[in-house]
C-alpha cells in the first residue's frame, strides 16, 4: 500500500476543508501518474475545515485502486477551537499511521512542517519506506532556522525524494538518494477557444500575493511601461489585507498608466482554465534575490504552458535550468521597465507550441514515478 499525506480535498469540498490549490492539484496530477502503475494508493488527507461547524471522519473510494481517509474536524469557532483542532488532527494523524502502516508499505509524503515530527516518528516505529515530496524549504522562506532545521532533520530520514528542481535535490539531498523531478502538474488542457477578442493583449499574473514573493506587485508595476494595447489580469490568492493592499496598488497605477490593470479575483477549475486562455502571455514574476528562489520552481510557468500561453519569468537558475528553461522569455532585474519590455519582446508568431511540451514531460514523469516506487519496495 502506498500512503500518500498532505493537505488535500476533492474539488467538491463541501466541508470547506483547509487545502492551497496548487499544492492540492499537483497531488491530485501524482495520484493519477501513480494510478496509472496499477499501485494501490489509500490518500491520507490532513485538512481540517475553515468552518465552524463539527464534520465527522470518512473514508471512500476515489476510483479503482485509490481511497481517501479525512479525519474528524471540530470547526473553528475562535482560537482556543483552532488550536484544539491543530493539535486533534495531529494526534489523529499519528494514531491512523500507527495503526495502519505496516513495513512493508510506503508513505509519500507531502512536506509540510504541520507534521514533520509525526512522519518522523512513525518512520523510525514502522520501519517503512518514505518518500518526501518537498516543493521547498519553509524555513528559507520564512527565515525561520529552527524550522529549517527540523525540515532537514526530516529529509534524512527518506528514503526517495520527489523534487521541483534538481536544485532542490543538491541542496537537500546530501546523501544522494533516488529522486524524481516534476516542476509542477504536467496536464495539458484542451484549447477551449476562448478569447477577450478586443484586439489587445491579455496578460495574467495568477499565484500568491504574499509581498515577500513579490510577484503580483511587479507584475502590476509593469503596466506604467505598456501601451493601450496591454492589459494586465491579476488573479490569485492571499490574506485580506494582501488582497486589499493588491487592489489599492492596481487603482493607483490605473490613474497613470495606459496600459489596464484589473483584479479578476480568485479563480479555479474550468473558470480558471477558460480565463488564462483568454489571455496570451502568463507572467512569472517574483523577488529573485529570494532564498526560495533555489530551492522552489513556480508551479504556475507549467499552468501557463499547459494551455497555450507564452511565459514571461524573472531570470533564475531553477527556471532557467529546468526542463522547460529554453522555452520562455526572461527579464533579469526585478523592475516594472524590464518586466515590460520582457513582455513587449514576446514573439507571438514563432512556432512555439506550450501544450506539447507539457505532454512530453508528462509521459517521462510517469515512467520515472513507477521506477522510483518500485526501485525503493525492492531494496
Amino acid at each position: 500500500m502506498l500512503f500518500y499525506i498532505g493537505f488535500y480535498a476533492k474539488e467538491a469540498n463541501i466541508q470547506n476543508r483547509n487545502i492551497v490549490l496548487s499544492a492540492t492539484n499537483k497531488m491530485k496530477y501524482i495520484i493519477d501518474a501513480i494510478h496509472k502503475s496499477g499501485i494501490k494508493q489509500e490518500i491520507v488527507s490532513f485538512s481540517s475545515t475553515n468552518d465552524t461547524r463539527y464534520y465527522p471522519d470518512s473514508f471512500e473510494k476515489i476510483n479503482e485502486n485509490v481511497y481517501l481517509k479525512q479525519f474528524k474536524t471540530f470547526g473553528r469557532k475562535n482560537v482556543f477551537t483552532k488550536a484544539l483542532d491543530i493539535y486533534f488532527s495531529k494526534l489523529q494523524l499519528f494514531c491512523y499511521l500507527l495503526k495502519n502502516v505496516k513495513a512493508s508499505d510506503t508513505l509519500l509524503v507531502y512536506h509540510s512542517p504541520a507534521y514533520c515530527k509525526e512522519i518522523a516518528f512513525i518512520k523510525k516505529i514502522k520501519k517503512c519506506k518514505l518518500v518526501l515530496e518537498v516543493e521547498e524549504i519553509y524555513g528559507d522562506v520564512s527565515g525561520d532556522k529552527a524550522l529549517r532545521k527540523k525540515e532537514l532533520a526530516l529529509c534524512k530520514r527518506a528514503d526517495a525524494f520527489v523534487f521541483p528542481t534538481d536544485m532542490l535535490s543538491t541542496a537537500v539531498n546530501i546523501y544522494n538518494k533516488p529522486f524524481v523531478t516534476i516542476h509542477g502538474t504536467y496536464q495539458v488542457e484542451d484549447d477551449r477557444g476562448c478569447s477577450f477578442n478586443d484586439g489587445k493583449t491579455h496578460i495574467v499574473y495568477a499565484g500568491t500575493f504574499d509581498p515577500r514573493k513579490g510577484g503580483a506587485g511587479a507584475a502590476i508595476g509593469a503596466a506604467e511601461y505598456l501601451s493601450e494595447q496591454y492589459h494586465i489580469h491579476i488573479i490569485g490568492f492571499g490574506s485580506e489585507k494582501q488582497k486589499d493592499d493588491v487592489i489599492q496598488s492596481i487603482a493607483d497605477i490605473n490613474k497613470k498608466s495606459t496600459a489596464a490593470v484589473t483584479y479578476d479575483g480568485l479563480l479555479s477549475g474550468e473558470e480558471y482554465i477558460k480565463f488564462i486562455q483568454s489571455c496570451q502571455i502568463g507572467l512569472s514574476t517574483q523577488n529573485p534575490s529570494g532564498v526560495y528562489n533555489d530551492t522552489s520552481f513556480p508551479s504556475k510557468i507549467l499552468s501557463y504552458m499547459a494551455n497555450g500561453l507564452r511565459v514571461v519569468s524573472v531570470d533564475i537558475p531553477a527556471v532557467k535550468t529546468s526542463a522547460v528553461g529554453q522555452d520562455l522569455y526572461y527579464y533579469e532585474n526585478q523592475t516594472a521597465e524590464e518586466i515590460a519590455n520582457a513582455i513587449m519582446g514576446v514573439n507571438m508568431n514563432d512556432s512555439y507550441n506550450g501544450r506539447k511540451i507539457i505532454a512530453a514531460l508528462d509521459n517521462s514523469f510517469s515512467r520515472d514515478i513507477k521506477k522510483l516506487l518500485e526501485e525503493i519496495h525492492n531494496a
